[in-house]
């Protein structure tokens, strides 16, 4: 299937590493020119140099923080400079999992401030940059990552991601007459860098061998494996589509089937 992507511009924020490196990855496959940020500068470059090796296509990058509205509209402007417009915005700079995990007693409420200002406020400053830029030309992307602790208890964190789904159906209402639909993906147990690095831990803590800390995280999934990151990307790369136009305001799991809820 022909995606009809080509020549489209995007921006990936978080995009140096995990599931924002498969995102940018996979446009650029799709023959999308890419503008990646984070505020982890030493993987910005070669993260850059990977997707314009595999892919032949243009990468901007630069450092910027989300929770400064100034550095956001900064990176926004200089890229759309440098990309000629901005036709996607993929909104996924976060701390992965959340900064508050504990109970009650122990929960951080400046931990989950930054939480907020750093997925909700930051989303929204990435949408409130690029919106002008696809209302000129009448057509846009906007899609959110969030996580599915969106749809179940059991963390403060997950919170945030309950949040960004009222955002992204907000948005949707406001931004479709002007030919842009927003959508938000929430991924489950995700394979990233990072997983192989929290298995040998958990493997030491939990005195068990990696392979079975893998099958332990795997066992309450449907296919009984982690999601990969590729996968997402996948999903994220055809709601960035103009085959896609019929999709706005709607939050879609992509969790490899984790929980029994029937309606969510």
């Amino acid at each position: 299937m022909d995606l009809k992507l080509k020549g489209k511009k995007a921006i990936v924020t978080g995009g140096s590493r995990g599931i924002g490196k498969s995102v940018a990855l996979s446009l650029a496959s799709e023959g999308v020119d890419i503008g990646i940020c984070s505020r982890f500068t030493e993987s910005l470059s070669a993260t850059a140099s990977e997707i314009e090796r595999h892919t032949g296509q243009n990468v901007f990058f630069s450092a910027a923080d989300t929770t400064n509205t100034e550095s956001v509209e900064s990176f926004i402007s200089s890229a759309a400079t440098e990309l000629g417009g901005i036709d996607i915005l993929v909104n996924n700079a976060a701390a992965p999992g959340g900064l508050v995990m504990g109970p009650l007693e122990s929960a951080s409420p400046d931990e989950l401030l930054s939480d907020i200002d750093t997925k909700v406020v930051g989303y929204l400053r990435a949408a409130k940059a690029v919106a002008p830029y696809m209302k000129q030309q009448g057509w846009g992307r906007i899609i959110n990552i969030g996580g599915l602790a969106a749809r179940s208890a059991g963390a403060f964190s997950g919170m945030r991601n309950l949040a960004l789904t009222h955002f992204t159906k907000t948005l949707s209402n406001e931004l479709g007459p002007h030919g842009i639909t927003v959508n938000i993906i929430h991924p489950g147990s995700t394979r990233t860098e990072r997983t192989g690095p929290m298995q040998k831990s958990q493997a030491r803590e939990q005195d068990l061998t990696i392979e079975e800390v893998e099958r332990k995280a795997a066992a309450g999934i449907d296919i009984r494996r982690l999601v990969e990151s590729e996968e997402i990307a996948y999903l994220a790369t055809f709601l960035a589509s103009p085959k896609a136009s019929a999709i706005t305001g709607e939050a879609i799991a992509a969790g490899g089937g984790v929980g029994s809820a029937v309606f969510q």
